[in-house]
């Protein structure tokens, strides 16, 4: 498994790349559709391929462990036959989802003991565990097991959270190099940047997370409560530090324009749930601006969702069916709406790739932000 750097934008940080796996090439900057529990909410594994072009889908560790459990991963033999996907995927170490139950989990030195919230059984994510644990699943790309600090921490509690996941890392990295893939293809395993918004912390972590790195590495603990201002600043921070042939991966981040902005700051893979949770909820992103499908002013609108778009649903249904079908509460909306946000999503990043390659990202990217930001 290996990542090389393709092309590079001359006025900002943005490059394109190729990362090579067992399972196929994942071609950067790329977005990865989030399949929590073996599943990409609402949408078909073929369309995902086909229509979408999705090349790697996320699982979350957490979530895989306690349902269906490790017994039934392991039956079936790993993640990809189960969910029937046989193109890369990324897990989650779990540490954002321990992260958010704060009332029910306790962090040690030996790691962290939750809470299911499915059933309140008790349980523990040690270093050592979760590597086991995403042996099992199979990813081809694991994340180390961290603590996720909250945005707005202080520099104190911030520090004392990055020296337990630096050690972490460690024990992390030592498992790893004592256990093998047990499905017959290469796993790797990206470390995580943490440190809030303290540059120190951001570039001591990087400097340490980097002697772990082998294909990539992740930047973790934004998007979590800081202001989008501090976000691009850290990455600002860490573009130059990262060296050019490791990918870089920004966790849970976001908006179609924090993306792009975030590819102009070196980012290479990105995810997150906005593009299936906010289809749910009736918010469509297009190339012209987002649009609340719910509002009446779309009933009456027979144009197609997106005559930018390139998904089949783009130019299959109308504004006003989509209008029509979330104001009856019918499933199919969600399940239309996730497809084109997808879409959408995936077709940024291809544009983006294009005009890396062609030169002109910088300029690019400052017209569609604003244009893709409207509200419609």
């Amino acid at each position: 498994m290996k990542f090389v750097k393709t092309a590079s934008d001359p006025q900002s940080g943005a490059r394109c790349g190729t990362l090579y796996t067992d399972h196929g090439e994942i071609h950067t900057p790329i977005f990865m559709p989030v399949g929590t529990v073996g599943s990409v909410k609402g949408v078909y594994h073929r369309d995902l391929k086909e229509d979408i072009g999705a090349e790697i889908i996320l699982g979350n560790t957490y979530h895989l462990y306690l349902r269906p459990g490790l017994e039934t991963l392991s039956r079936a033999g790993g993640l990809h036959r189960f969910e029937s996907w046989d193109r890369p995927i990324l897990t989650d170490s779990g540490g954002f989802q321990i992260f958010s139950l704060t009332s029910i989990r306790k962090l040690t030195e030996e790691g962290c003991r939750f809470q299911s919230h499915i059933d309140g059984s008790r349980h523990m994510f040690t270093p050592e565990n979760n590597v086991d644990t995403q042996r099992i699943i199979g990813a081809d790309i694991m994340m180390a097991l961290d603590e996720c600090c909250p945005g707005d921490a202080t520099e104190e509690y911030a520090a004392k959270s990055l020296g337990l996941t630096q050690r972490w890392l460690e024990r992390f990295s030592a498992r790893f190099s004592q256990t093998e893939p047990l499905y017959g293809y290469e796993q790797t395993f990206f470390p995580i940047i943490q440190g809030c918004v303290y540059p120190e912390l951001r570039k001591r972590a990087a400097e340490h997370a980097l002697e772990y790195a082998r294909v990539g590495i992740a930047i973790g603990g934004l998007a979590v409560g800081e202001s989008t201002e501090q976000m691009y600043s850290v990455l600002e921070l860490l573009n130059p530090i990262i060296p050019q042939d490791k990918a870089r991966y920004l966790m849970g981040v976001g908006t179609p324009a924090n993306i792009l902005e975030a590819i102009s700051r070196g980012v290479d893979m990105f995810d997150c749930v906005m593009p299936t949770r906010n289809a749910r909820n009736g918010m469509l992103f297009t190339f012209d601006g987002i649009m609340n499908m719910k509002n009446a002013k779309w009933g009456s609108d027979f144009s197609p969702l997106d005559e930018k778009g390139t998904s089949f649903v783009d130019s299959a249904y109308s504004k006003a069916y989509l209008h029509h079908l979330f104001v009856s509460k019918e499933m199919f909306a969600g399940m239309i709406a996730s497809e084109h946000n997808l879409a959408f999503y995936l077709e940024l990043v291809r544009q983006a790739r294009l005009h890396i390659q062609a030169g002109d990202f910088s300029s690019w990217k400052t017209t569609t932000v604003a244009k893709i930001s409207t509200r419609l």
